[in-house]
Parts: structure tokens; sequence; C-alpha cells
């Protein structure tokens, strides 16, 4: 999975290679507008699929009217190392992204980004918080009066028409189509995902680097997440891309503005998934469930009686098969609950009860 951000140089190449191709098709010369407006299939390499053709509801013939309803409140992010997309979020100059369309390569939130307007202005964007475990990201400009979306309250329905208006590669105001694919998919942890993807909507509307943080609304025009990642075509991907739903965006907003924190239980472990290999080498009965190979002292686990080696099989209610699945589960709880949790031990199985913590305070 990758992030669907992309870099000035990067931006800059795509850009040339744009103006090539229009001369290469036309038989006259040109460049490529980064204002350039572009339709689904022009967008993506990816061929129009049947999906795409007959979304559901109201169909393909509604995406002009929600362009011109969500396209004036999409902004482009510009920071030292990428390009982003971002949404307003609020009239009064506040805006939302995705954590990593802000941050380094080191996930320090810069202090500062370039923020441009679908009208063409620009100004300097404070970063006012980021919360890296849901990857959302709050910032403000010094304007008011800025065109504000509605931001669903419920998830969409598979099937439903699904419009991400953004900037990929630099080309802002740039907009694709498609469906809603899937609700609640989890992606696993990576290098540049360290808490993985929790309760994602899956898209098959073409979302590529650069578009991170945009808008993706449906056929009424409300904003139903923000563009986070896509699976790229090397990978043997048609058309899948990853989207934050508007509730985690909304819920995760208004933390970050009310008190500069997001509160997310914690548990006090490093997990890890059980391969053959790892199985085979410390003699593990099974390759079902989460490993534990660090325990916090004194954190949540550590007081609940988890040990380094215990693999955990259930976790409040939920079985968990891998570590993707023991953060969806840990992801549902609050800071202060208190859980049960099954683990295997040696030959045996045992059921402990743990409170959880809050991972803003142990960070």
């Amino acid at each position: 999975m990758r992030r669907a951000t992309t870099t000035p140089a990067l931006a800059a190449l795509v850009l040339a290679a744009t103006a090539v191709g229009l001369t290469g098709c036309t038989g006259a010369g040109g460049t490529a507008s980064s204002s350039t407006s572009t339709s689904a299939a022009s967008a993506s390499s990816q061929p129009s699929t049947p999906s795409t053709q007959s979304a559901s509801g109201a169909g393909l013939a509604a995406v002009p009217g929600v362009v011109k309803e969500v396209e004036p409140s999409v902004v482009t992010i510009q920071t030292p190392i990428g390009l982003g997309s971002g949404v307003v979020y609020r009239s009064d100059g506040t805006l939302v992204t995705d954590a990593h369309v802000v941050e380094d390569q080191q996930k320090h939130p810069y202090s500062t980004v370039q923020v441009q307007f679908a009208d063409g202005s620009q100004t300097q964007a404070k970063v006012t918080g980021a919360d890296n475990v849901s990857d959302v990201a709050v910032l403000k400009v010094n304007r008011t009066g800025l065109p504000t979306p509605k931001y669903a309250s419920a998830s969409p329905e598979v099937g439903s028409l699904t419009v991400v208006i953004g900037s990929p590669l630099g080309l802002d105001e740039t907009v694709t189509a498609g469906i809603v694919s899937a609700l609640h998919r989890n992606m696993p942890p990576s290098s540049e995902s360290p808490q993985g993807g929790i309760d994602l909507l899956q898209t098959d509307a073409p979302i590529s680097p650069g578009n991170s943080g945009g808008a993706v609304a449906d056929a009424s025009g409300d904003v139903v997440g923000l563009s986070e990642a896509y699976l790229p075509p090397t990978s043997g991907a048609v058309a899948i891309g990853f989207v934050t739903p508007a509730s985690t965006v909304t819920s995760v907003a208004d933390q970050l503005l009310s008190s500069g924190t997001v509160k997310h239980a914690a548990l006090g472990i490093v997990p890890t998934d059980i391969t053959a290999q790892i199985a085979q080498r410390f003699g593990l009965p099974t390759t079902a469930g989460a490993l534990v190979i660090d325990v916090t002292p004194q954190g949540p686990a550590d007081k609940g009686g988890v040990k380094p080696g215990d693999i955990i099989t259930e976790f409040a209610g939920t079985k968990v098969t891998d570590v993707t699945d023991l953060l969806a589960a840990l992801r549902k709880q609050d800071p202060g609950q208190a859980v049960s949790l099954t683990v295997r031990r040696g030959g045996s199985s045992q059921t402990l009860s743990v409170t959880l913590g809050n991972l803003a305070q142990q960070q």
C-alpha cells in the first residue's frame, strides 16, 4: 500500500511527460497546465471498468454537480518534500488533510506548509495538530468565509458513487470517479504506516500520488472521507484505493482542535505476525494470533500479566488471527476500559484482564 503523496520533482516530470503525450496525440505542441481538470477516464492509466460506468444511485451523471459543490473546498498542499491535498473543515480557515502529507520523513509535522486554494490564491498554513494513528492532521490559515462542504456522518453504501478530487502529481483540481468497493478495510502496519490502516473505505476511483488528504465525495456532494492510499499496479492491483472515513476525520479533527491530542487506547506491547519461519524457529504451536515480542514495563499489558512470548488469540471478544486483527479490535476500545484477552502461553491458554492506557500519554 502506498500513500498518495508526490514530490515536486516527480510532479514536474509527470507534467513534462504529459506535455509530450499531448503533442504526440494531437499533432500540435502544448503544455499541461497544473489547473487542468482531468476526468476519470484520462486521469488513470487503468481502462474504464464496468463499475465506473454504472455507479449505483445517481451514477456518473451526478459527477459535474458534485464537482461544482465540493471542488471550491479542496486545496493543494506543498511541503519541502512533497505535494498533497486537503479540504476546508471550517469556514474560519480550518483545513483537514492526512497527517503524512504535512510530515517530514521522520514523521514529524512541519510547523507551516504552503496551501493553494481552488481560485489559485496561495498562503501559509500552520499545522495545528497531527495524529499518526488515524493519519489525520488539522491546518489553520488566516482566512475566513471559506466554502465548507458537508461531512457525512454515516458510512456510504457499497456500490454507491465516489468522486475523488485532489492534486495528483501536482495536477490540481483533478477529478476521478468510481464506486465504494468495500467498507471496514484494515491494512497491516508498514514502514510508511507503522500503525496500519484501520476501518478504511475501499474505492475503485483512481487515486494517485498527490491525492492524499483530498476529498472523496458521494453523489449528494457530502464528503465521505479523505484519500489515504492505493495499491500500485506493480502489486498486481487494478484500481484499489483507500479512504479515511469522514466519521474518523471529524472525530480526530475535533479532538485536535479542542485539546491538541487524540485519545487512543494503548495496550503497551510490541506485537508481530507469526510466520511459518518464526513458528518453526521458536517451536510455536500455531501461526494464528499476534505474538508479543516486547511488553512496556508498568504498562497496561504488563500490569495485566501479559508476557513476551505470549500469543494473543482473542481480544475484547474478537478472534485475533494476526496483528491487523489485534489493532482493529484495540482501535474500537477507549482508554481506561477493562478488556479481556486470551493468550496462549506454552501448551495452555489463559484469559487475562487488562485496563487499557492512553496512547497519547505514552508517546
